[in-house]
């Protein structure tokens, strides 16, 4: 059986969704430069163990709406998308969430801002360390612009710049980010401040064994059609986030939850000294485990699709 496809309205859009199975619900929530596609080694899986799988076009992706405003990619309205969803799906029953790289944070929001809706939270690649003191990017800036250093999501913040980019070679975009942040490949280090993105980046002629050639068609098809500018607006509402944010900043996650991620990670190991996972533990109550997995980098469960699904499925057979 393969998923079907559905159409969701909510929060005042209309959000593509690839659902299968019956039982209890499973929203999966992709990142950034993603899709539902993301989650086709887990669906099936989770649908076969009893479950409702549904993994989602975030908004600004694939067949889901795309409003052009920055503000309209906040994590306040991503986390009321996921809300909606979870009525519509699983009307007066909270849902269980699944979120990798951007759509972790998305997940924890969601926990947090409508703990009611969310049964259980899971979060691939990024875990919950809680609000600092600071907007990330004043950190960022502090700890990569002002030392002369590339960091991807300053060059992110002004419209229309990383789309040109990444716009101009959709194909080779895709190929690119998907290879250098993966176990299998290497994102350089101590690229300088005003670098475009793929500076010193190459491609690669063999594809790795976790990714064929008609997952590059399909990312390369969905990013054609939709363009990059929706996605790269989550990036720029960082002090927009952070504000919202403050308000949770006491409050931890007392929903059980489960982190998984790869050792080869740039999330977690581009702060060197600074332990993620240590600081996920004092923003979460329940925190049934946390898996770091040997040789895996950024894209977790494309990489090692048998071993996450697996960590997934006995997850959620404590809740």
């Amino acid at each position: 059986m393969t998923p079907a496809f559905r159409t969701i309205e909510t929060n005042g859009v209309t959000l593509r969704a690839a659902v299968q199975g019956s039982g209890p619900l499973v929203v999966m929530v992709h990142g950034f430069p993603e899709s539902w596609y993301s989650w086709r080694h887990q669906i099936g899986p989770l649908a076969s163990a009893g479950f409702t799988a549904c993994a989602l076009d975030v908004r600004g992706y694939g067949g889901s709406d795309k409003p052009h405003a920055i503000e309209a990619y906040d994590l306040e309205t991503l986390a009321r998308d996921i809300a909606g969803v979870i009525d519509a799906l699983s009307p007066g029953a909270p849902a269980v969430l699944i979120g990798h790289d951007w759509g972790a944070p998305i997940v924890w929001t969601t926990a947090l801002a409508h703990a009611d809706k969310v049964r259980a939270a899971a979060g691939l690649s990024v875990p919950h360390v809680g609000v600092g003191a600071r907007p990330f990017l004043e950190v960022a800036d502090m700890l990569f612009t002002k030392r002369g250093l590339f960091f991807y999501q300053i060059y992110f913040q002004e419209e229309g710049v990383a789309e040109a980019e990444l716009e101009s070679d959709v194909r080779a975009s895709v190929r690119k980010m998907l290879y250098a942040w993966s176990g299998d490949g290497v994102w350089p280090k101590g690229k300088k401040a005003g670098a475009n993105l793929f500076d010193d980046i190459d491609d690669f002629e063999t594809l790795p064994a976790w990714l064929t050639p008609a997952d590059i068609d399909y990312f390369t098809a969905e990013f054609e059609s939709s363009g990059f500018r929706g996605p790269l607006n989550r990036y720029r509402n960082n002090a927009r986030d952070h504000a919202y944010l403050t308000q949770f900043a006491e409050r931890k996650i007392e929903q059980p939850t489960l982190f998984i991620g790869g050792d080869k990670d740039p999330v977690l190991t581009s702060f060197p000294g600074v332990d993620l996972v240590g600081l996920m533990r004092d923003k979460v109550t329940d925190l049934r485990a946390a898996h770091i997995l040997p040789g895996i980098g950024h894209w977790t469960q494309q990489e090692a699709p048998d071993l996450v699904t697996g960590h997934l499925i006995d997850w959620l057979a404590t809740l």
